[in-house]
């Protein structure tokens, strides 16, 4: 179903040439939130030879970023006598504006209509070396819900609660964050499985048109798990992969790898779909897995991780249309979008990058609007 484009192709030869490989190795598909690699807990934060702020393992010689494993991988579930039951109020997400992986649950939460079910808190922007923290008196957004932990008004950080949950914890502490404050444990930091436990497990307590939203539909799911295999391994992990490379042969691997499988959507989505979204007329999770990439792309990553080949509202029309579609059109990928935390993150929070905290005013509008185009630069 999905080819490479001509040009891409091109790219990819010229990159040979250069003995760059224009693959890059498959790995496991993820859903998880921040990066890669620490070795102490408490002490991280002044360990110089791996803090939270070191992208890439400082030992490991390849220059490629790693992304960690998810560590806490527990279910909510409607079956009977189930550790984590679907309950309204019972269950809170920590999350950051600035995250996609965490922008994922904030979208799926909001297209099945469960804000009344489960509450929600967005972190600062700003990730330090103590990780991800929450918003002081001064910084506070209510109206966002960028506030300090309502669950633990004495925390300060994130990694707080992971602490709580596992005092001898030693990996990255990342968002999502799915929490059950009836017995205050952290259920699932894995965000493509906190997605799929909210398609379904709650569709008892909720209204027919609710329980009508599918996005991982039976007849469509083994195309969905083919298409997010790759998607995420070259384009929501390629664009850091890109972003955090150390060394000159892993960027160019990662980044040809990247405007590959771009190219590889742009054809999908112009010959193949037969409606205005990945899979058809719905709205599928194939959606929800790409969008929270490509709505970054231009905006961070084309400048901030040099993924800089071509933009998304010159190079790829066919991609362009359908971010906007989901952008303006739908409300739940709209709302829960934030420029403004997605720019200040990545521009002021990764100092290896960027290390005077710059962040580029342009491209102006962050997103087009769905009657403007571009025209195409080939």
């Amino acid at each position: 179903m999905f080819k490479a484009l001509p040009r891409i192709r091109q790219l990819s030869q010229h990159i040979v040439q250069l003995n760059f490989p224009a693959r890059f190795p498959n790995l496991p598909s993820s859903g998880l939130s921040a990066p890669i690699f620490l070795s102490s807990t408490r002490t991280m934060a002044t360990d110089t030879s791996s803090k939270i702020t070191d992208w890439v393992n400082p030992a490991d010689k390849s220059g490629e970023f790693k992304r960690q494993t998810s560590a806490f991988r527990n279910f909510i579930s409607s079956e009977p006598g189930a550790e984590f039951p679907p309950e309204k109020g019972r269950y809170h997400l920590y999350v950051s504006y600035a995250c996609p992986w965490a922008h994922r649950t904030l979208i799926t939460r909001k297209l099945k209509g469960l804000e009344d079910f489960i509450s929600f808190t967005s972190v600062h922007w700003h990730l330090g070396e103590k990780g991800w923290r929450f918003a002081t008196a001064d910084e506070q957004q209510p109206e966002h819900n960028v506030t300090s932990d309502p669950n633990h008004p004495e925390f300060t950080h994130l990694r707080e609660i992971y602490f709580a949950e596992d005092p001898n914890y030693s990996a990255r502490f990342t968002v999502p964050v799915l929490y059950d404050k009836k017995t205050k444990r952290i259920v699932s930091n894995e965000s493509a499985e906190i997605i799929r436990m909210l398609y379904h497990e709650f569709d008892p307590l909720l209204p027919a048109d609710h329980r009508a939203v599918d996005p991982y539909p039976p007849h469509l799911r083994s195309e969905i798990d083919s298409s997010n295999d790759w998607i995420y391994n070259d384009v929501n992990n390629g664009v850091y992969k890109s972003g955090f490379a150390t060394t000159q042969e892993a960027y160019e691997k990662a980044v040809t790898q990247l405007f590959a499988s771009l190219d590889r959507i742009e054809q999908h989505l112009t010959t193949d779909t037969k409606g205005p979204y990945f899979f058809g007329d719905a709205i599928t999770e194939a959606d929800i897995r790409l969008f929270t990439t490509i709505v970054r792309f231009d905006p961070v990553y084309v400048q901030h991780f040099k993924c800089n080949i071509r933009d998304i509202r010159s190079g790829y029309p066919a991609i362009h249309r359908w971010l906007r579609r989901l952008y303006w059109e739908v409300p739940a990928f709209r709302d829960t979008t934030n420029f403004e935390h997605i720019k200040k993150h990545y521009t002021k929070s990764h100092k290896q990058i960027n290390p005077f905290g710059i962040t580029p005013v342009g491209p102006v509008p962050d997103i087009l609007p769905l009657e403007e185009e571009v025209r195409a630069v080939i």
